[in-house]
């Protein structure tokens, strides 16, 4: 990410930084790998270590299947009654030591107050709209958004009164970041990247508490939730500066790459952390050959998972898809368009679809609750009848 600050912050860091009264802010440095990755310095009105009682509430990973076929599978998430705020709301549908991959129908406000110490975490907003209020500042959602909360973020989702937020929600357990290819040796967006930090939007506003009381913030690290509870509110930072913060990205603002011929998925990537990448697919031109097929070709994914949620649109590859649909195409066995769809798309000059695609380079797992709106067919509907 690139350079932003908010707020009031002395003017050298680690020096004094005093209040009217006199007292000190307590200035907080928050980074990764140690101290050389990313980081951003915050300013408090009280110490972020000030913890009244830590108490340990379960674990949060629900059960895996136990070891299934190997197939294609297709699961069916507007099928799912689950709801809630931003945490207890979420479904969680596969996952490996790298990810987890949810989707949550949000429709509370979270009471207290919420950080993921394991890793990154990003929601892709299907629907609805509302505010992320983080200890960096507020971000405004809307369907389409991208919204990455780094490791160790205090924040809570308020979504819109009388409005459900659906979302797919990425957890990993390492760095989101922007794809490397598209960046320069000085970390700035290239030319020919389909995005550039215009598009990006950091906090819009840091609101600033500076109240005492008891505040819980739930804490998920090491595969456990965790409450502890804060003598003060927990978003009383003043100011902070750094490459470390929340950002958002509308995938609207995602400008297609198109070729003459079929383009890989490459260059579909709109984002990617340790062993997976996620991509973008949007309305754009189809490839322009006279005798283009512009269905994907039938291929096999000998090194990686790959995964597609479907936001909207008629995906020219599929039949039986569904708003919300996530499909599941496994390393090991080739897959590609169903029956008649190739030669349905020859000749089309545009598709209008929107789906997200998450590939990843070590196998998922399937959570055991997916048994209740999986398409159990799926495997099968590519048989020519």
């Amino acid at each position: 990410m690139f350079y932003r600050k908010m707020g009031e912050i002395p003017h050298k860091r680690h020096t004094m930084f005093k209040k009217e009264d006199g007292t000190l802010y307590r200035e907080q440095v928050m980074g990764t790998k140690g101290f050389s990755g990313t980081q951003s310095i915050l300013y408090h009105h009280h110490m972020p270590t000030e913890i009244a009682k830590v108490e340990l509430l379960g674990k949060y990973i629900p059960p895996y299947e136990d070891q299934e076929s190997l197939k294609h599978r297709h699961f069916l998430t507007d099928q799912i009654k689950k709801s809630g705020n931003a945490v207890q709301g979420r479904e969680y549908i596969l996952g490996n030591d790298d990810l987890l991959i949810a989707t949550a129908n949000i429709n509370e406000v979270m009471d207290d107050y919420y950080r993921n110490s394991d890793g990154d975490e990003m929601f892709y907003i299907h629907y609805g709209s509302g505010v992320f209020e983080t200890m960096f500042g507020t971000i405004t959602y809307r369907p389409g958004d991208y919204v990455v909360i780094p490791i160790g973020t205090i924040y809570r989702v308020i979504p819109s009164e009388d409005e459900v937020t659906k979302a797919l929600i990425v957890e990993s357990f390492s760095q989101i970041t922007t794809p490397r290819r598209y960046r320069n040796e000085y970390g700035q967006l290239l030319e020919h990247s389909p995005f550039c930090e215009r598009d990006i939007r950091g906090p819009e506003k840091l609101i600033t508490y500076a109240d005492k009381g008891e505040f819980q913030v739930v804490t998920k690290s090491r595969g456990y939730l965790h409450s502890h509870v804060v003598n003060h509110h927990p978003l009383d930072v003043v100011g902070w500066d750094g490459y470390l913060y929340t950002w958002a990205f509308n995938i609207e603002d995602f400008e297609p790459i198109t070729g003459r011929v079929h383009q890989p998925p490459p260059v579909h990537q709109t984002f990617e952390g340790h062993n997976f990448v996620v991509c973008s697919f949007v309305p754009r031109l189809y490839d322009y050959h006279p005798e283009a097929i512009p269905a994907p070709y039938y291929h096999s994914n000998v090194n990686s998972d790959e995964l597609l949620y479907y936001v909207e649109g008629n995906f020219m590859s599929r039949k039986g898809i569904k708003e919300g649909s996530i499909t599941l195409h496994p390393s090991g066995i080739p897959h590609g368009p169903h029956p008649g769809k190739t030669e349905a798309s020859i000749g089309k000059k545009e598709t209008l679809e929107l789906a997200v695609m998450i590939d990843t380079f070590k196998p998922l797992k399937t959570f055991k609750s997916t048994e209740e709106y999986e398409d159990k067919q799926y495997m099968y509907t590519w048989i020519e009848k």
